[in-house]
């Protein structure tokens, strides 16, 4: 099938490799334009604009898609590009640009959107963390046909997949990344998938993640920040302060029978630290100082002493 491909990070990139895999005929990739990381804050491609240049796509990047938002000339140069691209559907996965009306409305089969939650739980920006962060048992991906609203389409393909005890943003996220290439090959290569609207009950909103929320708030209860020190792997990773320096945290066990003051050093030693919270308290076993690597908190210990009895902000 002649398709175009909306789509920015590695969750994307994954999928599109699937697409290419399957003899699809990418006409043209959309991803959003170079932007600044690493310590260098040099202009770095996005996953999946350097995996159309692999494999010699058309790509384009505009800032927007808005024909009368802020960049009408990049919104112009893209409907100008699809519409040469003369695409049967559109699938976007993680592309992070609202899609206007009229770009929905372009491709006979319109757009096919991958989406890492099983709606209409965690429509939104960060499906995956707020999973991981409410305790949900299991989750999955969603193949939706687009509409103008905020992930709420109708649903072709549906197919969950189980919430680890020990899983991070990161694990959960590679194997959804996964499962939604392969439910986009399917879905495309099915002559026609019923269209099931979403149910009007059960909808919640995965909002996008702050810096804000890395701090860990002590007085909550230990089974609360140790999903949210998973849902924040590998961003922005739960972090504390010790005396004044930030420390981040990756890795916690909840330890039950045991508390005291929030925040308070129960135990330091080579086994990790134990701090009191809320409720009960946590072992934190894996940590990492500003500039440093992860470590296992016995080794930070060894460098850095923080001794039974201090308090943690």
């Amino acid at each position: 099938m002649r398709i175009a491909f909306a789509g920015t990070p590695e969750f994307a990139a994954v999928a599109l490799a699937r697409l290419i895999g399957a003899c699809h005929d990418v006409a043209l990739v959309l991803t959003q334009p170079d932007r600044p990381a690493g310590r260098g804050m040099k202009l770095q491609a996005s996953p999946v604009k350097q995996l159309a240049l692999q494999h010699g796509l058309p790509l384009a990047q505009p800032r927007s898609l808005r024909l009368d938002g802020k960049y009408p000339d990049d919104a112009r140069t893209a409907q100008q590009a699809l519409e040469a691209a003369q695409p049967e559907c559109m699938v976007v996965a993680a592309y992070g640009l609202i899609l206007p009306a009229w770009t929905l409305a372009l491709p006979r089969r319109g757009c096919l959107n991958i989406h890492a939650s099983l709606l209409p739980r965690w429509r939104g920006a960060a499906p995956i963390h707020r999973a991981i962060e409410a305790g949900d048992a299991d989750t999955g991906i969603t193949i939706m046909q687009m509409d103008s609203g905020l992930d709420t389409g109708d649903m072709l393909l549906c197919q969950t997949e189980p919430i680890l005890p020990d899983d991070t943003t990161a694990s959960l996220h590679d194997r959804l990344a996964a499962l939604g290439g392969e439910l986009i090959v399917q879905a495309l290569a099915a002559p026609a998938l019923p269209a099931v609207p979403q149910p009007t009950e059960g909808i919640t909103y995965a909002h996008k993640i702050e810096k804000a929320e890395a701090a860990i708030n002590w007085a909550l209860p230990a089974v609360v920040i140790e999903r949210r020190v998973r849902a924040f792997d590998p961003f922005p990773g739960a972090s504390f302060l010790c005396e004044g320096e930030p420390i981040k945290l990756w890795h916690a066990r909840v330890e039950p029978g045991r508390g005291g003051s929030p925040g308070r050093v129960l135990q330091a030693d080579a086994d990790g630290l134990v701090v009191a919270c809320g409720e009960q308290a946590l072992r934190l076993l894996q940590l990492q100082r500003a500039g440093g690597r992860r470590l296992v908190a016995g080794a930070l210990l060894q460098a850095r002493p923080i001794a039974v009895g201090q308090q943690l902000a």
